[in-house]
């Protein structure tokens, strides 16, 4: 009741009123600048602590002078200037500790901000009643002293922990009013601890009411004007932060990724990629904590790439890449999450390894996985088990191609790996080695289970399927190799299970091989001749030797043959057939082809007489459309003339492929060099070859000169040869002449050139001119050699 006697009765209420409309627009700055000086990094943070302190301690200072001058103690009253001045100084000065202790990231710090406030108001009010100066005595009451002390440290406090909550408008109306409330109740109550008893007044000290209400006016005018300074200046830079929060509003929607912006935990923003990705509308998600939508998002690393999830109530989580930046805005720090959807990358990357694991075709597993399939299989093979491995390879998936297209043929692919993998059981494991090979694991069988196994598989690869109308199928040869029984790891094994599966390929009768050991050992031995090979070529054991060719008709010497020798290191030589046939294979003729042609070429130049000489070229080298381009470019070389150079091809050369082998053939006659056909009569000895090309020469095979004594069908088929190239006017040689016999049968049906151990065995060098025609001139001054001899060209 004395509380309110003394506001209702002692003081005047438009000044009251005054004073409280300083008190509610500074106590609103006062909360505000607080949250500004609380959120700004440190260069923002001292301007904005100096404008919380002078608005804060004006809104103190002048609130508690307008209310002084409302009060109407009945005498005339005055205000010491020195007290006066020291009231405002101590108003300032608090409220900028109190700001300071309220920006430190502390739980405690508000409270104590708060406390440090109530206690800034409650020195600053007496402060400023020592300043009071009244011609009466004034009495003190210990208990409204106290409690107005307490109540302004309580309330104080409150209103500090509200105003640090940041809880929007209302939050900031709930700390503005308990500052309103702190600052009034210690006034008020502090005024109601005062009670004075006038006497005669002091001369000079009289104040009349109507200068007080000026004083109060000018007070507020200060004040006002120093809280409107506060104020434009708090509303430039919340439209400055508008600014910044529309840019970055701006930036977010441009986004691809989601963007959530966090402060203390809790989600204030998002963008629409975030909401649409997650199904939540903005209004819903602002205020949830962060660790509600991400999770682990408490424990995450700024500046790192982080795979987490996107939590959706009621529904499936979505894989996300979480970025996370700091930034500091008109708030104060918030976090800044980038959230892309790592679905379609991880669906991706799941097709990737998929592929890099399966067969894109058939879905299988593919070599590597069968690799490591095979790899687990052996090591947790249990002692005394058996591990089969079956290589298949199609049969007649060549003809499905040629004839029905490639399409056709990837149709019958899946349809034998579909069979295939219908009919494995839960111990066998099928994989797509390419092309139309395949492997199957079986574990824990014997030959016999290995066996049984390989005839369900390929009962299974041999039923057919429907394509273009037609019902297509293909057969299978099947190598089998057991582990340990065959080979003691895993690339072993595989290499005997395919040495198995080719010898299936080649047999007619057995689709179904096992390994053998002799298998292993004809692959070994031609490993080590192909090797040998292309070491013969690098360090030049090739010779070339030369066997001489004569004309029947003239008796002179015509040219001679190239032949190719492999010396061996105890100066013994490897036959041509044994090593030739490999060179092709394995594409090493082409090197050692072009060694000889180079060779012979430089040799032949070199000689004192001009001799043909009679290269032979192998069909992969006819294979090659360059081959005229390298004839041309090794004649520039060696500075032979080309007319002294004669190719030898065979017809199953020109067989394979006609039309390009004739193209190539005619190229290398504009060279200048002439072409002739080798080993005539032993293969088609088609009337169409010789009519698609105009040979230079026919070569007939000694195969028919060994026979000529015994065999008259040699004999029929050299006369019809040698009247072939007679109506066709294309010069014949025959191969192989061993005896007089021999060439004076030729000599009798008219043939033109000669080739033989009669005129001379090959040579290192050129020789034997003068005995070959001898030989060639009569019969009668040569003895004929011991018998006749095997020719190894």
């Amino acid at each position: 009741m004395r509380i309110y006697t003394c506001l209702v009765e002692d003081h005047n209420l438009v000044l009251v009123l005054l004073a409280a409309a300083i008190c509610i627009v500074g106590a609103w700055t006062t909360v505000r600048l607080a949250q500004r000086v609380r959120s700004r990094s440190r260069g923002q943070k001292m301007a904005w602590l100096f404008l919380g302190a002078v608005a804060s301690g004006a809104t103190i200072w002048c609130t508690h002078f307008v209310a002084m001058m409302a009060y109407q103690p009945g005498v005339t009253v005055t205000y010491e200037p020195i007290m006066t001045g020291v009231s405002l100084g101590i108003a300032v000065l608090g409220c900028t500790i109190a700001l300071a202790v309220g920006a430190i990231q502390n739980r405690f710090a508000p409270a104590v901000a708060g406390a440090i406030f109530g206690a800034t108001v409650t020195t600053m009010h007496y402060a400023g009643m020592s300043a009071f100066a009244v011609d009466a005595q004034v009495l003190w009451s210990a208990a409204y002293l106290v409690a107005s002390g307490i109540a302004a440290l309580v309330i104080g406090s409150i209103a500090w922990i509200l105003a640090s909550r940041e809880a929007g408008l209302k939050g900031q109306a709930w700390a503005a009013g308990a500052l309103v409330l702190c600052i009034v109740s210690l006034h008020f109550t502090g005024m109601a601890a005062m009670t004075i008893l006038p006497f005669a007044p002091v001369a000079g000290a009289t104040t009349a009411d109507g200068a007080s209400a000026l004083m109060a006016l000018g007070v507020a005018g200060v004040a006002f004007l120093v809280l409107g300074i506060s104020v434009a200046t708090h509303v430039i830079d919340t439209q400055m932060a508008l600014q910044n929060r529309g840019r970055l509003k701006d930036l977010m929607e441009g986004s691809v990724d989601g963007m959530v912006v966090v402060r203390h935990g809790r989600i204030i923003n998002v963008n629409s990629a975030l909401t649409t990705l997650c199904g939540i509308s903005p209004e819903v998600l602002e205020g949830w904590p962060i660790g509600s939508l991400i999770d682990g998002a408490a424990t995450m690393e700024k500046d790192v790439l982080i795979q987490s999830y996107l939590i959706r109530p009621g529904q499936e989580s979505i894989p996300v890449e979480i970025a996370i930046r700091q930034e500091t805005g008109d708030g104060g720090q918030a976090l800044i999450f980038a959230v892309r959807d790592l679905r379609a990358r991880l669906a991706q990357e799941r097709r990737i390894s998929h592929l890099a694991r399966n067969d894109s075709l058939t879905g299988l597993p593919n070599r590597t996985s069968f690799l490591e399939k095979l790899e687990r299989s052996i090591a947790t093979l249990n002692p005394g088990e058996t591990l089969a491995l079956l290589a298949i390879d199609l049969n007649r998936f060549k003809e499905v191609n040629d004839l029905y297209g490639h399409a056709a043929g990837d149709r019958l692919l899946i349809h034998v790996a579909n069979q295939m993998r219908d009919a494995l059981t839960e111990t066998e494991f099928v994989a797509r080695q390419g092309g139309d090979e395949f492997v199957v694991l079986v574990g824990g069988v014997g030959r016999d289970g290995a066996l049984a196994a390989a005839e369900r598989l390929r009962d299974a690869i041999m039923v057919p399927t429907e394509i273009e109308h037609a019902q297509v199928g293909c057969g299978a040869a099947i190598g089998i190799a057991l582990y340990p029984d065959d080979a003691a790891d895993a690339s072993s094994l595989i290499n005997d299970a395919d040495l198995a599966m080719y010898r299936a390929k080649g047999s007619l009768l057995r689709p179904i091989c096992f390994y053998e050991e002799a298998m292993d050992e004809a692959v070994r031995n031609r490993r080590r001749l192909t090797q040998s090979l292309r070491e013969a070529l690098d360090n030049d054991q090739f010779e070339l030797h030369y066997q001489v060719q004569g004309s029947l008709e003239t008796g002179k010497v015509t040219g001679y043959e190239v032949l190719l020798r492999w010396r061996q290191a105890d100066g013994s030589f490897i036959p041509p057939d044994n090593f030739i046939p490999l060179a092709e294979e394995t594409g090493l003729i082409l090197p050692i082809g072009e060694w000889v042609l180079r060779r012979a070429c430089g040799e032949a130049a070199s000689w004192p007489e001009p001799h043909k000489i009679a290269v032979n070229l192998s069909a992969v080298q006819l294979a090659h459309t360059d081959l005229p381009r390298l004839v041309h470019q090794i004649l520039i070389e060696t500075g032979l003339k080309p007319s002294l150079l004669e190719l030898e091809i065979t017809e199953t050369a020109m067989i394979e492929d006609l039309d390009r082998t004739t193209h190539v053939l005619r190229q290398l006659k504009m060279l200048g060099v002439s072409v002739a056909m080798d080993d005539f009569g032993t293969g088609y000895s088609s009337l169409s070859t010789l009519r698609a090309f105009p040979f230079d020469k026919i070569k007939l095979d000694r195969s028919f000169m060994s026979a000529l004594n015994d065999s008259p069908q040699s004999r029929a088929i050299i006369r019809a040869v040698l009247a072939l190239g007679a109506g066709l006017e294309i010069p014949v040689l025959a191969e192989g002449v061993e005896t007089r016999e021999q060439l004076a049968f030729l000599r009798d049906q008219g043939c033109d050139e000669v080739q033989g151990y009669l005129l001379g065995r090959p040579q290192r060098e050129a020789e034997h001119a003068d005995l070959a025609e001898a030989v060639l001139s009569t019969d009668d001054q040569i003895e004929d050699l011991d018998g006749p001899v095997s020719m190894a060209s």
